[in-house]
């Protein structure tokens, strides 16, 4: 059975998850997708309504951050070492921040998730059922938005804005061709079927990311309030955000938004 088959689904998750009263929201998808845009107006649009929030992006650990620009910047990293330092990036943020947050009453925002490791992963040819095992520790998303986009679409967001695509980035550890962006364009294409098949497996809220940012954002709004009782994360006290500073929506009809 593969990660790509429905009754794995299950297989994929912790078999005993840990007891806890807050919220792990994650967002996945392509890079140039917008997900990281997308969830950083979460965190100040929570931020802006007092709410116990944490946020956490992939490849943030400083345990292993050293290391990891060290052996990046030497090429000397193969895919299953590649795969496992991330792994260990992801325990320690886990171990640290994710799990004590979640206990504490928390949201906590991911930008990336065990997902992430997933795509990545399967498209440099490490195999899928270990990758799986790796994370089987880690609670599942209660809500996990998955920014679908073409790739074309992905490929002209980031080739447009990106003089060099870092080595690694563009895939070229792999092998697949000497041309940085023909070597990006095949990467992102296997990391794309990837995500393609998680949502036919995974519990993934599909938004459509060719929309306009405003109307995405106010999508993915409406679904956290529906599935999240945000007043019972809601602080006492603490000092209101400038509305300069806040997403235009959030002060319109403040009302409304609880």
């Amino acid at each position: 059975m593969t990660l790509g088959q429905e009754k794995e689904k299950d297989e994929t998750m912790p078999k005993n998850p840990p007891e806890y009263s807050g919220k792990l929201i994650a967002v996945e998808g392509l890079d140039g997708s917008g997900k990281s845009t997308q969830i950083y107006l979460v965190k100040r649009w929570l931020q802006s309504k007092r709410m116990k929030v944490f946020f956490t992006e992939w490849n943030s650990s400083t345990l292993v951050k050293e290391a990891t620009k060290r052996a990046k910047q030497a090429h000397t990293l193969k895919p299953t070492t590649f795969s496992l330092i991330h792994a260990t990036d992801f325990a320690d943020r886990y171990e640290r921040q994710i799990l004590p947050l979640l206990r504490a009453g928390f949201i906590v925002l991911c930008d990336r998730y065990y997902f992430t490791a997933f795509a990545r992963d399967r498209a440099r040819g490490v195999d899928q059922e270990w990758v799986a095992g790796v994370y089987d520790y880690a609670v599942k998303p209660d809500m996990t938005f998955y920014f679908r986009v073409p790739l074309e679409t992905s490929l002209h967001r980031i080739l447009s804005g990106r003089p060099e695509l870092g080595y690694f980035e563009a895939g070229l550890d792999m092998g697949w061709t000497l041309n940085p962006y023909e070597s990006f364009r095949i990467f992102q294409g296997k990391v794309f079927e990837v995500y393609e098949e998680l949502t036919e497996t995974q519990d993934f809220i599909v938004i459509d990311a060719e929309r306009e940012i405003r109307e995405q954002q106010q999508q993915v709004r409406q679904l956290i309030k529906s599935r999240i009782d945000l007043k019972s994360y809601q602080l006492p006290y603490m000092p209101r955000l400038p509305h300069d500073l806040l997403f235009e929506a959030d002060y319109k009809d403040e009302s409304a938004d609880l």
